[in-house]
């Protein structure tokens, strides 16, 4: 027996545990939808909760039990390796992303059977031992599968908000109304040469993962900064709108200020004048059309209006390493994905009464940061198909941090580096602001 199965058969049951957890969580934050909202794609962006079904799926299939479509096995059918493949290139062809939408069958159906087969296929594996490499692979896939979770509810929301009934709800729960969390506090943080991502001493992930984009560890200079205690509400936002923040160009970079005119942004997404009143807004949530309460935390901006909104506010937002460097030594705790709660509202919830600290700093809403999203110095991506993970993407986008209510507990941690297009909406992405000096 080599050691490397040795290191394998160590943790055979963590992983399964673990495995077995991530699908059960994907199954039954689908189990609310009929087929035929499995099916929808609103808009290019987003994907058919089917396909997330799938695709997770096929990712197990392809990199963890070398599935080739040509071993005749139930699960390794050639039509999944081009339809459920997302955007890896050496792999081979794949299906246009706007168009998946189109694709009807397999059925949803089918797709659980899938499902099922790669599950039983991945405990029989474990039991027998798996090498370290397949091991690591097969963490990356759990993790990788609570991403499209993330995305699976955002998704489908925006796939509800198509829908011409009123309020078509994902979750029947009654929303409490929010309290008033105070106005805006400061917390002032000193700057010098600090360290941020994977692998440094103060920032070693809990459960030893994180994603390569995380690193390597290397030093930045901070200079004395400070960052709002909470994220900015409903509430603020109005107060932007009512004095022409969308109307005003010297707040807007140029090109966000081409995309709010182009596009006709007015109000974050999923806002909507309320036809009795249009003094008043409704919002869109997973759980249905509501009035918009003013002490909840905004959420759905673009990064352009972000950065229009803190210049408004006098103030800008943080970069991603001043994020880090706040969250050293915090713990990870705040409103993250709860399925199994009967009574979560699967949206952000108020800040609640200051404390002198920083407030919904993990989970509620992603916090858009200044900070394009590029390699780390020293990044080198990992050989193969799996290398395109992250490093193909380091153009053009912009990271965001901490986390949101969509997010599984327990995926992110103070390295982690989400990002996106500056102009994307539909994510669950929040505000919060930060000043040079103390204010």
């Amino acid at each position: 027996m080599t050691a490397d199965v040795l290191v394998a058969d160590a943790v055979a049951d963590d992983l399964l545990r673990r495995f077995s957890a991530v699908r059960a969580r994907t199954d039954r934050l689908t189990a609310p939808l009929s087929a035929e909202d499995q099916v929808v794609q609103s808009m290019p962006d987003t994907s058919p909760t089917k396909w997330h079904r799938a695709h997770t799926t096929w990712f197990f299939a392809e990199f963890l039990l070398g599935a080739d479509g040509t071993s005749g096995r139930v699960w390794d059918r050639p039509e999944y390796r081009f339809l459920y493949n997302s955007y890896y290139e050496a792999v081979g062809a794949r299906h246009p992303r706007p168009e998946r939408g189109l694709v009807t069958r397999p059925s949803v159906a089918e797709v659980a059977d899938y499902r099922a087969h790669i599950d039983n296929a991945v405990a029989q594996l474990l039991t027998v031992g798996v090498g370290s490499e397949l091991a690591t692979t097969l963490v990356l896939g759990s993790h990788h599968e609570e991403q499209h979770q993330e995305l699976l509810l955002l998704d489908i929301k925006h796939v509800l908000s198509m829908n011409p009934a009123v309020g078509p709800a994902y979750a029947d729960v009654v929303v409490p109304p929010a309290d008033d969390p105070g106005p805006i506090g400061w917390v002032e943080f000193r700057g010098g040469l600090v360290e941020v991502g994977r692998d440094c001493s103060n920032a070693d992930p809990v459960d030893g993962f994180a994603f390569d984009n995380e690193g390597p560890c290397h030093e930045v200079r901070l200079y004395d900064y400070a960052l709002a205690d909470r994220l900015v509400t409903a509430g603020e936002w109005l107060a932007f709108i009512d004095d022409g923040g969308y109307r005003r160009p010297e707040l807007w970079k140029s090109d966000g200020w081409y995309r709010a005119q182009n596009d006709g942004w007015e109000a974050p997404l999923y806002w909507r004048r309320n036809p009795d009143d249009p003094t008043s807004w409704w919002i869109h949530t997973l759980t249905g059309l509501r009035p918009l309460d003013p002490h909840e935390p905004v959420i759905h901006v673009s990064h352009y209006e972000a950065d229009a909104f803190a210049t408004w506010a006098g103030a800008r937002l943080p970069t991603e390493f001043e994020w880090e460097h706040a969250a050293s030594g915090r713990a990870v705790e705040g409103v993250f994905l709860d399925d199994e709660d009967p009574a979560f509202v699967f949206h952000p919830e108020p800040a609640g009464p200051p404390t002198g600290l920083l407030r919904q700093f993990y989970g509620d809403c992603w916090e858009w940061t200044s900070s394009a999203y590029q390699p780390y110095p020293g990044f080198r991506p990992a050989g193969g198909a799996i290398g395109e993970y992250n490093g193909k993407f380091m153009s053009g986008q912009q990271v965001l941090r901490g986390g949101s209510v969509y997010t599984p507990r327990g995926h992110v941690r103070p390295t982690y580096r989400n990002f996106f297009h500056p102009h994307t909406r539909w994510h669950a992405a929040g505000v919060r602001l930060a000043a040079d000096q103390v204010r």
